[in-house]
């Protein structure tokens, strides 16, 4: 395996772009300034592997962040998108498909007993944090270090991923009025939240948390901190919302609640109940959900929610899921053994590597020791990481441009792609340690 790739007609679009997009990027992260060099052009992708505009060829861990859980361009899900569009792109109007996908969500999502579909995290988020403050009657939030939960103003406190790449001001453009109702703890210290509730007592409307955090790298929740968060809201009257952009039918059906059996009272999900569309969804119990417009007085709404392109390619992602009973436990083996595979490659460079990991999504940290919240994950070395990450490019494997994001294993993976990741991954942490 050589680093020979060639990227010329991906630098010039590149180019191009940042002459009509701000830093030639539509998300920060993409620009690669966590990782130094220039952005691979993607031009399709077919299973577990994507293409650039070179013609160069990667083994994929970037999944666009998560969905593609059936992989790129999967069968199913490009039949559906496709027979959805001969009917018509969008309606603004009620359809099948729509209740279809809040049907089978409904089924598989413990805490969801009416769920809201919309077209992103950010508003998935969004609008189940205006529900809480309606419910309860109350204004803070409550969040931790490092989690993030989308762009809405009040939400970009200590965010992770992109903030932390770029080491930009927790909250910029947002008035201090909307900052000062956001409070923020260190993630897995529960001891932290004990004191906060304490001392604004009677304040807090919602704990929000991704049960599994993804965007300071991958970081579970501790044993019994889950449990503990719904015990100290239950305490004090507050609502706990799980942010499962993320987790939501990749860590399990039901997702990180159903894997960790503890229940939220609000849920945001979204990735891959869209299939690789932009999509979506807030729920949880009855009469909260109950509160929102029409039935209730929150307002939310949005002309593209319920698309009908989003809502088949989620269904077909969702079915097709579904109808294979080994697929999480397939997840489960392929993640482990790629987990197993770069801990290994590390120990033989003499490099500090530690990899963290929940089915088929996983980190490799540089440092020693897990990291169990933001503070450590900072510890990491950046700069080997940035050399790891171009060493893999230019050998075929895209990972994700970022120490503190999330490597995602899909159903396309087998053993041997990921036996030629760690192959590729030996190489270029050999590289890194020659180098460092």
């Amino acid at each position: 395996m050589t680093a020979s790739h060639q990227h010329e007609r991906s630098d010039a679009l590149m180019e191009r772009a940042r002459r009509v997009l701000p830093g030639g990027v539509n998300s920060p992260v993409r620009a690669y300034r966590a990782v130094g060099g220039e952005p691979v052009v993607l031009a399709g992708g077919s299973g577990a592997l994507v293409t650039d505009v070179d013609g160069n060829e990667y083994i994929d861990y970037v999944a666009s962040f998560g969905p593609l859980i059936l992989g790129h361009a999967h069968p199913a899900v490009v039949g559906a998108v496709r027979d959805a569009a001969e009917r018509g792109t969008s309606f603004g109007a009620p359809t099948e498909a729509e209740t279809e996908l809040a049907e089978r969500i409904v089924e598989a999502v413990p805490s969801i007993e009416l769920v809201r579909l919309v077209n992103s995290g950010t508003e998935a988020t969004m609008s189940a944090l205006r529900l809480a403050r309606a419910a309860t009657g109350r204004d803070l939030i409550l969040k931790f270090d490092g989690c993030y939960h989308g762009h809405a103003d009040g939400l970009l406190a200590s965010a992770g991923s992109g903030v932390a790449t770029f080491a930009l001001p927790d909250s910029p453009g947002v008035p201090e009025a909307f900052a000062a109702q956001t409070l923020v703890v260190p993630f897995n210290d529960l001891d932290a939240v004990e004191r906060t509730f304490a001392a604004h007592a009677g304040a807090i409307a919602c704990v929000i948390v991704e049960p599994v955090a993804g965007n300071m790298g991958l970081i579970p929740a501790a044993d019994g901190y889950l449990a503990g968060l719904r015990d100290i809201c239950d305490r004090h009257d507050a609502l706990l919302l799980f942010d499962e952009v993320i987790t939501g039918f990749r860590v399990a059906p039901g997702g990180a609640q159903q894997h960790f059996e503890v229940t939220p009272d609000l849920t945001a999900l979204g990735k891959v109940i869209g299939g690789g569309l932009p999509v979506g969804a807030y729920g949880g119990r009855l009469d909260l959900m109950e509160r929102m417009a029409p039935q209730g007085d929150v307002y939310q709404a949005g002309t593209l929610s319920g698309n009908p392109l989003a809502t088949a390619a989620g269904i077909a992602a969702l079915d097709t899921l579904a109808a294979d009973e080994g697929a999480y436990a397939r997840l489960d083996e392929l993640g482990a053994r790629l987990q197993e595979g770069l801990a290994g490659a590390a120990a033989d460079a003499g490099i500090a590597l530690s990899v963290s990991r929940i089915g088929s999504a996983l980190t490799p940290f540089f440092r020693d020791g897990l990291p169990g919240d933001y503070a450590a994950a900072r510890e990491c070395d950046l700069d080997a990481f940035g050399r790891f990450h171009r060493a893999m490019l230019e050998r075929g494997v895209l990972a994700p441009p970022s120490q503190f994001e999330t490597w995602f294993v899909s159903l396309a993976h087998d053993e041997d792609l990921i036996d030629r990741t760690v192959a590729v991954a030996a190489e270029a942490l050999a590289e890194v340690a020659a180098s460092g």
